[in-house]
C-alpha cells in the first residue's frame, strides 16, 4: 500500500515504514507521532482512490525516531549566487534548511 500526501507545498510518495524528511512544522514537544491529513491518491495493489483534490477521511499517521525535538534534521548546505554580468558584481549566500524526520506508520483510506 502507498500513498501521496502533500505537505508544505511538496508532493511524496510514501508506504509504511519509510523515513521521510518534511518541511519542518510547529510540533508540541511532548509529541509521540504526527498526523498528515492532505492525501491525494491511495493505491494497495487493487483499489485506487484519487482525491478532488485531497481524499475525504483520509489520513497518514506518522512518528519521530526519538523526540519531536531531536526529529528536526538540517539538509544539505545550498549556495545560491546572484551575478551581474560586465558589472564586477557578483554575491554568494549560503542556506540551509531544516527539515522534520518522520517515520510512517499507518495509512488509513
Amino acid at each position: 500500500m502507498y500513498a501521496v500526501i502533500e505537505q508544505g507545498g511538496k508532493q511524496y510518495k510514501i508506504a509504511k515504514g519509510d523515513v521521510i524528511n518534511i518541511e519542518l512544522t510547529d510540533v508540541p514537544a511532548d509529541a509521540k507521532s504526527i498526523e498528515l491529513g492532505k492525501v491525494m491518491f491511495v493505491s494497495d495493489g487493487k483499489k485506487i482512490q484519487v482525491g478532488t483534490p485531497y481524499l475525504d477521511g483520509a489520513k497518514v499517521i506518522a512518528s519521530f525516531k526519538v523526540s519531536s525535538e531531536e526529529a528536526v534534521v538540517k539538509g544539505p548546505k545550498l549556495y545560491p549566487m546572484h551575478f551581474r554580468r560586465r558589472k564586477n558584481s557578483s554575491r554568494r549566500i549560503g542556506h540551509r534548511q531544516k527539515f522534520l524526520q518522520v517515520i510512517i506508520d499507518d495509512i488509513e483510506a
